[in-house]
């Protein structure tokens, strides 16, 4: 049925000033997945598990890598079962499939031109095992989130790359991932213990019930394993080369050496899959040994004069126990002191020659600590050092740090000239020779224009470092492929190095191998890819490819897009943290979206549906709370774009209604109070019924479902006194319409009751003005992209904080994050002349802030609140208060931030006009949540908790009501 009073926004646009690129999707993909593909993968993997849609495809078409190819159809396996069902069909129809984790691969393993096949939504769940020295996982699990439930028993898993926040350890095991503290002994070959696999086959293979049940599953593969170990065993040149290759970082290639580690052919599978980028099979479960933390750390930034200077103090400083060496080198110091305010600012001006090492010593107390640091300074006693050693020992101060190291490749990468390709190349030498090897790679950049920039795990002899080549032009794509072929000279020739060290082979390096390896060597890791996938099924090209061109060929193409997200380089950061990445597109998929609309012809097919699927998927179901920039390396916020896309879509009749609404606010605000007075007398259902009846007739974007109780209807503000007040209280509009929880304690205050009560009672009184009723933060309008709207309420309510604050004299309290930050960080972008001086004279406080600086040391907690699940919100981490907000919960009991909890999703009205972004958002928080009792749930935003009990379940309250409840005198009788 045509939705009656529906709006017809503006079509969504393409990226204004892009141009055309040859590399755009074609029109046979405009109708997404052959209708006959999508039936044959929904009977394996059921329909929920299969995305066909032309945006779909082009979403999951790329990794962090500079390669792009189509899939047919991407499908979302659900178990072992599947996959071995998915490898018959490939089998039996001639076709070949990917394995895709978190997508993070920067070589091009993720991708598929035919089925590619995501085994991260449904393979989730670890459990630490052994008091914490092996942990159980399945592949899906991220891999910071592994290391967060080790570290609590004092363990972690040996690889740490720098994308540990979002990679899984399945991508880890498939690409033998390093990283920082990654000592070889310590990879993933080394420590995994038993796994569960899917062969080509169909065979599910379960490594902890021994080789015979192997033998009996796989009899002829079981004998050919045997045959391979014994025929490679035999050639000691052989033996002798893969001990030497292997003796440094090397994920070029496959791991031969497991024939020389195990006996049994299921345990050298096992090792073999291990680094095998998904060319043999499908991990579905495993066991890895951890490694021991140590208890206290210490960080400093050797800095030296030139880089020969710094590489010549990396073995001693690892003999004297440093836990990492980084290297970098002066271009990427300068950079990094623009963009992190932990980088030292004297970086500013450093001589080119300049290089530093970061080192991380640990020991077991904070003797051993000290015994480490006295031990580093003996190393470097006699160091022509830059600057004298500062240890940095608080968790801030090295987390800072090591921030610093691991967002480079996003950081340095948004420097890149706009069209250009983004990679970055990831090669070992032998640790000796890393001083030389560092300075011939410089070389090697200047001499064909790249950037100079070397950083890497010096400790382990391993550089990364960037290359930005236009491949849409001829002359670049060839000068491309001559830098390749000297690099190889230069790792190979002259080092005897590796020419990937931690990041695998993928597309990029297969055509190296052989030159790497030798003919042999070579020829053996073809017989073993025959041997165990003789249909080739699985990832074509990915690291054994005949093609000796398969490294240039589907470049992918950086068209130009909104300036806010032009310089993504689709690392994937953003996606852990997104609100709507269970329910459509994540941030990076939004930019590729945006890229792939930028290449397409102004009037194509492709352009069209893209831009009609955008609308839903990235535009209306974006939070626009700009949580992806906290992840992202270089602060990217896509929602910025989402609501600049909005504004562009407004009509002028919508924009002349909104600003009519910014002007009436205070008629809104109490018609909007006295509806839920009257909502909470009908009672939910009936007004769920309506309202879903009403969606359907009108339209789910402007009109709000119900899909949970409503909180009771405000009561009226207290009175306050203006004299003697130490602050002004700013109840946010949404805490003026709405009460306390549905399902709060009977003894439970109004939240502007609370604040008032805990300032009289700390000797800190506020005073609420008379005339607040009508003032707004002007979020619903920004959030909406409604600019007059906006500018209203901003310059209003500046005007009148103004006023109430005595023209700034008194601080003023806001009781709900996103106001406060709204208010802090949107507000002052729209004001001019004497409104932005009056702007930059106040002082505003969250709520949060106020309690912790002014009133919790005066405030006696007579009440324990037992054990207390708290929801830091988007807003308290963009302001830096997610911690005080957690401390003040814990004076009133237990606190816990429930696993999984990131931004609700809520976003002001989000939670009632699509609860589907809320449902996405709180999926893994509302699995905590109903994994242990709480006896209280608190965060610091009304719509937050409005949402979370909405679609969780659970009455959430505000801060300041639990403290309220904690500190409220004890009556006697």
């Amino acid at each position: 049925m045509k939705k009656l009073l529906s709006p017809n926004p503006a079509k969504i646009s393409r990226p204004a000033g892009s141009t055309a690129q040859a590399d755009a999707v074609p029109s046979k993909f405009t109708n997404g997945s052959p209708l006959n593909l999508i039936k044959d993968m929904e009977e394996i993997v059921g329909k929920d598990n299969v995305h066909g849609r032309l945006t779909d495809l082009v979403r999951f078409s790329s990794d962090a890598g500079p390669y792009r190819a189509i899939p047919q159809i991407v499908v979302a396996a659900r178990s072992a079962n599947d996959l071995a069902r998915l490898m018959k069909y490939c089998r039996e129809n001639g076709r070949h499939m990917t394995f895709r984790a978190a997508g993070t691969s920067l070589n091009g393993q993720a991708m598929s031109d035919d089925i590619l096949v995501d085994v991260k939504t449904h393979f989730s769940g670890m459990e630490v095992r052994e008091g914490g020295k092996k942990l159980w996982s399945r592949p899906g699990v991220i891999l910071g989130d592994a290391q967060a439930i080790l570290g609590r028993d004092g363990f972690m898993l040996g690889p740490d790359p720098g994308s540990t926040s979002v990679c899984t350890i399945g991508g880890v095991l498939a690409d033998n991932s390093g990283g920082m503290r990654c000592s070889l002994e310590r990879d993933s070959y080394h420590c995994v213990d038993e796994l569960v696999f899917v062969l080509p086959s169909g065979t599910v293979v379960d490594t902890t019930q021994g080789d015979a049940a192997f033998r009996g599953q796989e009899p002829e593969l079981h004998a050919q394993l045997l045959e391979f170990r014994d025929r490679l065993r035999a050639d000691t040149e052989l033996v002798e080369f893969l001990r030497k290759k292997f003796s440094i970082r090397n994920t070029n290639g496959l791991r031969l050496d497991a024939f020389l580690d195990e006996d049994e052919p299921v345990h050298i599978l096992k090792r073999l899959l291990v680094g095998s980028e998904g060319i043999f099979g499908a991990i579905t479960e495993s066991v890895i040994k951890t490694v021991a933390l140590p208890r206290v750390k210490a960080t400093t930034w050797v800095e030296l004069p030139n880089l020969r200077d710094a590489a010549s103090f990396v073995h001693p400083i690892v003999e004297a126990g440093a836990e990492a060496c980084e290297l970098l080198v002066a271009s990427v110091m300068r950079r990094s002191s623009e963009h992190y305010s932990h980088a030292p600012q004297s970086w500013r001006t450093l001589d080119d020659d300049t290089a530093a090492l970061l080192v991380e010593m640990g020991g077991t107390d904070e003797a051993d600590l000290e015994a480490a640091i006295e031990r580093l300074k003996e190393v470097l006693k006699d160091a022509p050092l830059l600057r004298p050693l500062e240890f940095e020992t608080s968790d801030e101060g090295m987390r800072g740090a090591w921030e610093l190291r691991n967002g480079l490749y996003g950081l340095l990468g948004s420097d890149r000239p706009n069209g250009t390709s983004y990679l970055t190349e990831d090669v070992c030498f032998p640790p000796s020779d890393i001083g030389n090897a560092a300075a011939d790679l410089l070389d090697l950049q200047a001499k064909y224009s790249y950037p100079e920039s070397v950083m890497g795990h010096a400790a382990f002899g391993n550089l990364h470092f960037f290359l930005t080549p236009r491949f849409d032009v001829e002359s670049e794509r060839e000068a491309y492929a001559e830098f390749l072929d000297e690099l190889a000279e230069l790792v190979i020739d002259k080092y005897h190095g590796s020419m990937k060290a931690e990041h695998g082979t993928g597309v990029n390096m297969a055509p190296f191998l052989k030159q790497e390896w030798g003919e042999k060597a070579w020829e053996l890791m073809w017989e073993l890819k025959d041997m165990i996938d003789p249909e080739g099924i699985l990832a074509p090209n990915v690291k054994l490819s005949r093609d000796s061109d398969i490294h240039l060929k589907n470049l992918k193409s950086f068209p130009k897009v909104e300036d806010a997200i032009n310089p993504c380089v689709e690392c994937g950061f953003c996606e852990p943290v997104c609100p709507s990445r269970h329910a459509t597109v994540t941030p990076r998929q939004r930019i590729v979206l945006r890229r792939e609309m930028a290449r397409q012809p102004e009037g194509s097919e492709v352009l069209a549906k893209l831009q009609e699927e955008y609308q839903y998927d990235a535009v209306d179901m974006c939070a626009a709370d700009g949580t992806c920039s906290i992840p992202c390396p270089i602060s990217i916020d896509t929602g910025s774009v989402m609501k600049q896309l909005r504004h562009q879509q407004a009509t002028p009749a919508a924009e002349k209604i909104a600003l009519t609404t910014a002007e009436k606010w205070n008629v809104v605000e109490k018609l909007a109070r006295a509806g839920v007075i009257s909502a909470n007398k009908v009672g939910n259902k009936p007004l769920e019924i309506g309202a879903n009846l009403a969606r359907n007739v009108i339209s789910p974007d402007l009109l709000p479902t119900v899909p949970g109780p409503l909180p009771k209807g405000a009561s009226r503000l207290p009175q306050t006194p203006r004299e003697g007040a130490g602050a002004v209280y700013f109840p946010a509009c949404i805490n003026r319409i709405f009460g306390r929880p549905a399902g709060s304690a009977a003894d439970t205050v109004d939240l502007p009751r609370a604040v008032v009560e805990l300032g009289r009672r700390s000797g800190q009184p506020v005073w609420i003005p008379e005339d607040v009723v009508g003032d707004c933060c002007g979020t619903p309008w920004s959030s909406k992209g409604y600019a007059e709207g906006f500018a209203y309420q901003a310059r209003k309510i500046i005007r009148d904080l103004w006023e109430w604050s005595d023209h700034g004299e008194l601080p003023i309290i806001v009781d709900a994050a996103s106001c406060t930050h709204g208010l802090l960080d949107n507000v002052p972008h729209v004001l001019e002349g004497e409104d932005e001086e009056k702007w930059k004279q106040l002082r505003i406080l969250d709520v949060v802030e106020w309690l912790r600086d002014e009133v919790v040391e005066h405030l006696p907690i007579v009440h324990g609140m037992g054990k207390i699940a708290v929801h830091p919100t988007c807003s308290t981490h963009h302001m830096g208060i997610s911690d005080d907000l957690v401390a003040l919960a814990d004076l009133c009991g237990e606190a816990k931030v429930p696993a999984g909890a990131m931004c609700c999703g809520t976003a002001g009205d989000r939670a009632l006009l699509h609860p589907e972004l809320v449902e996405s958002a709180t999926r893994e928080e509302r699995a905590s949540l109903s994994a242990e009792y709480f006896d209280a749930y608190v965060s610091d935003n009304r719509t937050c908790e409005m949402g979370l009990e909405m679609i969780a379940g659970r009455s959430y309250d505000s801060i300041a009501v639990l403290l309220e409840r904690a500190s409220r005198p004890v009556v006697t009788p």
